[in-house]
C-alpha cells in the first residue's frame, strides 16, 4: 500500500474512532468479548442435526424456542432498562444467558434442549435493548451513528473470528462450544458490572400544563403509545419480512450445506465471510451511501437479500456457497445504517429502551417463526422451497419500503439520507439486530 493511502487510512481510522467517552469503548469492549464467543446459536442447527442426530424439523423447533424465548426478552429487557436501570438489566441477563448456554450444553433430554432455548433466547435479547440504550445515553448526538456503527463493526469481528473458529472447536467436541460461549458471555457481564455506571437519563419533570410533544415524555410513553405509532409499526412490519428471509436463510444453509457433504468446517469457513466482509467494508460503503436515497438503499438491501439466499438454490461448490453469502451480506450492509437513520427519526426520547424492545420484536418474531417454517419446508419439500420464499419475501419488503418511505414526510436532508440525528435532531435508537443478521 502506497504512503498517501496509508496516511488516508490512518486519518479515516482518527476520524471514526476519536471523541467517544469511554463508557462507549467499554462497551465495545463488552460486545467483541461477546461475540468472540459467541458459538452456540449460529452452530446450534448443525449440533443438533449432524452431532446429535435430530430431525432437520426438531432443529427448526428448537430454534423457534429460542427466537419464542426472544420475543419475550425483548419486550422485558426494553421495559426493565426503562424502569430498573442498564446496568442491573445488562448484568442479570447476561449472567442468566451464561448459566442457560452451559446447560444446554449439558441437556439430553429433547425437551430440555427446547427449554433452555427458550431461556437463553429470553436471556441474550432482553439485553440487547439495554445495550442500545446506553449507547444513546452516553454518546454525544452528533457522534451517535458513527458509535453504532463501531458497535455493529465489533460485532461482526466477534463473529467472523468466532464463526471460523467454531469449527475447529467443533471437531474436538461440541460441548467446548457451549462452555465457551458461557465463559465469554460471563465475562461480558463482569465488565459491564465493573466499567460501565448506570446511565439512565433523569425522568423529566411532570409538566404543569399539557406538554408540546406528549410522546417525548417519560409518563406518557406507554407499550401502547409504541403499538399506535403508525409509521413505525410499519418499519417494524417490514424489518419483521426481512428478518424472515434471513431466519429462512439462516436455518437452512447448514442444514443443506451438511445434506451436501460439507463439515462443520467448511459451513464455518463460508458463514464467518458475513462478518469478515462487514469488518472490512462497512464503514466505507456507509460513506459511500450516506448521502443516497434513503428509499434507494433500502429497497435495493431487501432485493440484495432475497436474491443472495435464492441463489443458494444452485449452490453445488463452497466457492458458490461464498458467493451467494457475498451477496446477502451487501443486502445488510446497505440495510443496517439506512435503517438506523430511520428508526433514529421515527423514535421519542425518551422512550429508548421500550421503542428498541418493540422494534427487536420483529426479529425475535422472526427468530420463531423462521426456523420453525425453514424446517418444516426443508421436511417436506426441500430446500427450494425455502430460497424461492426468501426471493418473494425480499421482493415484498423491497415494495413495502418505497410505500412507506414514499408516504412519510422527510426534510430534504433526511431523503438524501444523511443520519436522522443531523436533520431532526432527535435522539437516535441502533436499530439493526446484525446477527440477527448473522443469526
Amino acid at each position: 500500500m502506497s504512503t498517501p493511502a496509508l496516511t488516508r487510512l490512518r486519518s479515516a481510522t482518527r476520524e471514526t474512532v476519536r471523541g467517544l467517552p469511554t463508557t462507549f469503548w467499554w462497551l465495545w469492549t463488552s460486545t467483541l468479548v461477546n461475540r468472540l464467543g459467541s458459538f452456540v446459536v449460529t452452530f446450534l442447527a448443525l449440533y443438533l442435526t449432524v452431532d446429535r442426530g435430530f430431525s432437520a424439523a426438531f432443529a427448526g423447533a428448537v430454534a423457534s424456542a429460542f427466537g419464542l424465548g426472544g420475543v419475550f426478552g425483548a419486550v422485558a429487557g426494553g421495559v426493565c432498562a426503562d424502569r430498573l436501570g442498564r446496568r442491573p438489566t445488562l448484568v442479570a441477563a447476561q449472567g442468566l444467558a451464561a448459566l442457560a448456554t452451559a446447560a444446554m450444553g449439558l441437556a439430553r433430554a429433547p425437551w430440555l434442549i427446547a427449554v433452555l432455548a427458550a431461556l437463553l433466547g429470553f436471556t441474550s435479547n432482553a439485553a440487547r435493548p439495554a445495550i442500545q440504550a446506553v449507547m444513546a445515553d452516553v454518546v454525544p448526538t452528533a457522534d451517535r451513528v458513527r458509535a453504532y456503527s463501531l458497535n455493529y463493526w465489533a460485532i461482526n469481528i466477534g463473529f467472523a473470528v468466532s464463526a471460523a473458529a467454531a469449527g475447529f472447536i467443533a471437531a474436538h467436541g461440541y460441548l467446548l462450544l457451549f462452555l465457551g460461549d458461557a465463559a465469554t458471555t460471563l465475562l461480558c457481564a463482569l465488565v459491564v458490572f465493573l466499567r460501565i455506571p448506570e446511565t439512565r437519563p433523569a425522568l423529566p419533570a411532570r409538566p404543569t400544563a399539557a406538554p408540546d410533544n406528549a410522546a417525548d415524555t417519560a409518563s406518557a410513553v406507554g407499550m401502547g403509545t409504541v403499538l399506535r405509532d403508525a409509521a413505525f409499526m410499519g418499519l417494524v412490519g417490514l424489518t419483521f419480512l426481512i428478518a424472515m428471509v434471513d431466519g429462512l436463510g439462516g436455518t437452512a444453509l447448514p442444514i443443506e450445506m451438511g445434506r451436501n457433504g460439507f463439515d462443520a468446517e467448511a459451513y464455518g469457513l463460508v458463514i464467518s465471510l458475513n462478518g469478515l466482509l462487514i469488518v472490512l467494508a462497512q464503514i466505507p460503503l456507509t460513506r459511500l451511501t450516506e448521502r443516497r436515497s434513503r428509499l434507494l438503499v433500502l429497497v435495493t438491501a431487501a432485493l440484495l437479500d432475497g436474491v443472495g439466499f435464492w441463489l443458494t438454490d444452485f449452490a453445488a461448490t463452497l466457492w458458490f456457497y461464498a458467493l451467494t453469502v457475498v451477496v446477502w451480506t451487501a443486502g445488510e450492509m446497505l440495510r443496517t445504517p439506512a435503517n438506523m437513520a430511520l428508526v433514529a427519526e421515527l423514535s421519542p426520547t425518551h422512550a429508548r429502551g421500550r421503542y428498541q424492545g418493540v422494534y427487536s420484536l420483529a426479529w425475535q418474531g422472526a427468530s420463531f417463526l423462521a426456523p420453525l417454517a425453514a424446517g418444516a419446508m426443508l421436511t417436506g419439500w426441500g430446500g427450494s422451497s425455502v430460497w424461492s420464499a426468501c426471493l418473494v419475501l425480499g421482493l415484498l419488503c423491497s415494495a413495502g419500503y418505497v410505500r412507506l418511505l414514499r408516504g412519510h414526510r422527510q426534510t430534504p436532508e433526511q431523503a438524501s439520507g444523511l443520519p436522522a440525528e443531523q436533520a431532526s435532531g432527535q435522539a437516535p435508537v441502533n436499530a439493526d439486530d446484525p446477527v440477527g443478521a448473522a443469526s
